[in-house]
């Protein structure tokens, strides 16, 4: 069980780690998961915030850091990966969190952590808000996430049934997918088969439910 002393005691250790814009950002990210964590998963909210906090564990290594860390934690490293360094983190802070926050060490925790940057085909509820939570929190201004944050919020979700919420959140998802790509091709990056898997994954669930709505 995560309790409140344990959440405060992790927010003051990253407090001392982090700069202080990352730590600003982090903050935000565990309030934006309550946010969600509210809409979709009220039961999950403790665990919400601890992944939320751990997220950007290592988003402040360097590449060689991160390297050493899968060297160290056998974790394979793809081509892909090597050409698109800012998605090390995700994986690396998940290796970490048994060592360094065992008491944080809970298998969806982890998966929330490992799969915030890229998604991945078959997200589980949680690791898509925390996903969505980095992508839309306050600290962020850059267009694409004022305009998904706008997306989201403007749709009133609160006042949707559980269904309807469920689809605008996979709708929300698959534009951020989009956005994401875009700017990925403008910087000539390479793409993560993950976030291909999650996106695709994500237009044929809603596409089949636009299907079966207009069939009934």
């Amino acid at each position: 069980m995560i309790t409140e002393q344990m959440l405060d005691a992790l927010r003051d250790t990253l407090a001392s780690e982090l700069s202080e814009k990352r730590y600003r950002h982090t903050v935000e990210v565990e309030r934006m998961a309550i946010r969600l964590g509210e809409l979709y998963a009220p039961k999950q909210i403790s665990m919400l915030r601890a992944a939320a906090l751990l997220h950007d564990l290592t988003k402040e290594y360097s590449p060689d850091r991160h390297l050493l860390i899968c060297a160290q934690k056998g974790l394979p490293v793809s081509r892909t990966e090597l050409y698109a360094p800012k998605t090390f983190h995700a994986k690396t802070a998940a290796a970490l969190i048994p060592e360094r926050f065992p008491e944080f060490a809970d298998e969806a925790l982890i998966g929330c952590v490992r799969w915030h940057t890229t998604g991945r085909e078959g997200m589980t509820l949680c690791e898509k808000l925390i996903y969505l939570a980095d992508y839309i929190d306050l600290s962020r201004t850059f267009a694409d996430c004022v305009t998904l944050r706008t997306f989201f919020f403007e749709a009133r979700p609160e006042e949707m049934s559980f269904e309807e919420r469920m689809t605008h959140l996979h709708r929300t998802m698959i534009l951020s997918f989009d956005m994401t790509v875009r700017g990925l091709l403008e910087e000539g990056t390479p793409i993560s088969p993950d976030t291909v898997g999650a996106r695709n994954e994500l237009i044929c669930r809603c596409r089949a439910e636009e299907q079966a709505a207009t069939e009934a």
